[in-house]
């Protein structure tokens, strides 16, 4: 995914395969087991392969509750797995992508981009400030899940 003036980008060393890591990311039904904000998860669709290719979760957001659905694209699997959001009740886009790359002693190096516009506005340094917690969160959680399950 290019990088977009809005998008935010952060980055973490996981200890363990990319291979690893992509199976965790995919395993879209367990989110809630490892992803604190994360509430519900449905598999609306799969693709071809089987794999989860639109899903809808259900997440705690800004004090709220609140839904969208992303539709993920494979096409840079294992490496990198993108999505574009294509409905949600706080956010009009909700797209990212996590691109994982091998890096030394069989550890990972995971990138987290995401381009949040919200259908209220909001101050640009509390929705920067939220990006980063969203972002911040996501790679901790996806960190302890993948080297919990090595």
């Amino acid at each position: 995914m290019p990088c977009v003036e809005d998008s935010v980008i952060e980055r973490m060393t996981i200890r363990s395969s990319p291979e690893h890591c992509f199976d965790v990311l995919t395993d879209f039904d367990r989110y809630p087991e490892w992803a604190a904000d994360i509430k519900q998860v449905a598999v609306d669709e799969r693709d071809d392969d089987g794999r989860p290719s639109l899903v809808t979760f259900r997440a705690a957001a800004f004090g709220r509750s609140t839904s969208y659905t992303l539709r993920y694209d494979y096409s840079g699997a294992p490496r990198e797995l993108s999505w574009v959001q294509v409905g949600g009740d706080l956010t009009r886009r909700l797209d990212g992508s996590y691109v994982i790359e091998a890096s030394e002693g069989g550890d990972s190096e995971v990138a987290y981009q995401l381009i949040v516009d919200l259908k209220v506005p909001l101050p640009g340094f509390v929705k920067r400030r939220a990006e980063g917690r969203i972002m911040g969160t996501a790679l901790r959680e996806l960190k302890a899940r993948v080297e919990g399950t090595v």
